[in-house]
């Protein structure tokens, strides 16, 4: 039997005539894949642009597409808003004193601000600013600075410092002055953490107080001191009687 398709002067005639259809194009498997990709790739377009994309091709969507669009927009829309605030700080910045109340005081809405006042000279000062410089880098949705405090407060006495305030909307939450409210000469990254995450500056993924053990000690060892004293006051009492 002949084919239809072979390309014949017969067949020819016989297609002019209507008696044989039309002959069949050979299907490019290449084309017929980029054509699927493409309508696959149509059933949804819109979750794969971003902000500025959708705005250009808003008039390319019907109704339906759009009411899906603006839900889709506003998902977006505070996903970046989000990022923008968690990627906003994520370093300890140095800066003066007559800076004090833009950057600290009137920081953005809602934003926890720590501040180190400090003096070079002073090694737990040091100890203090690398501790900061980690966990702003840790917690970059936290705006971490740092100043000289004879630039921002005259005639502070060194016994003060380091000095930690944390501050959100304008109000200072909470506040570390001196060697020990700070944690000590021997002061650990995690010790630190756990003091601003107490206060609400950071969300710390510690399950429990760094130093728990050391205090459970100290307590341990009062009470057992003051029991002791005790005891021996009880003794003192029955011997002279």
């Amino acid at each position: 039997m002949q084919d239809p398709n072979e390309d014949t002067e017969w067949n020819e005639i016989l297609r002019d005539f209507g008696i044989l259809p039309p002959k069949e194009e050979p299907k490019d498997e290449i084309e017929e894949m980029v054509l699927r990709l493409q309508k696959e790739a149509m059933v949804k377009p819109y979750e794969k642009m971003n902000l500025a994309q959708l705005k250009e091709a808003e008039d390319e969507f019907d109704e339906e597409d759009m009411r899906a669009i603006e839900t889709y927009r506003e998902k977006r829309l505070q996903e970046w808003k989000c990022l923008m605030k968690k990627q906003k700080f994520g370093e300890l910045r140095e800066i003066s004193g007559n800076q004090y109340v833009n950057e600290v005081t009137n920081a953005e809405k809602d934003v926890w601000v720590i501040i180190h006042l400090y003096r070079s000279s002073i090694p737990m000062c040091l100890l203090v600013n690398q501790h900061l410089s980690r966990l702003a880098r840790k917690f970059p949705e936290t705006k971490f600075v740092k100043a000289i405090v004879n630039s921002c407060i005259q005639h502070y006495h060194d016994n003060c410092l380091p000095t930690i305030f944390v501050y959100k909307n304008g109000q200072i939450e909470g506040k570390f002055i001196g060697i020990i409210e700070c944690g000590g000469i021997n002061l650990k990254l995690e010790e630190l953490e756990w003091k601003l995450a107490e206060v609400g500056a950071i969300q710390t993924d510690l399950e429990e107080n760094p130093k728990k053990d050391i205090v459970d000690m100290m307590v341990s060892s009062i009470r057992n001191t003051s029991i002791y004293d005790d005891s021996n006051s009880s003794n003192s009492d029955n011997d002279t009687k």
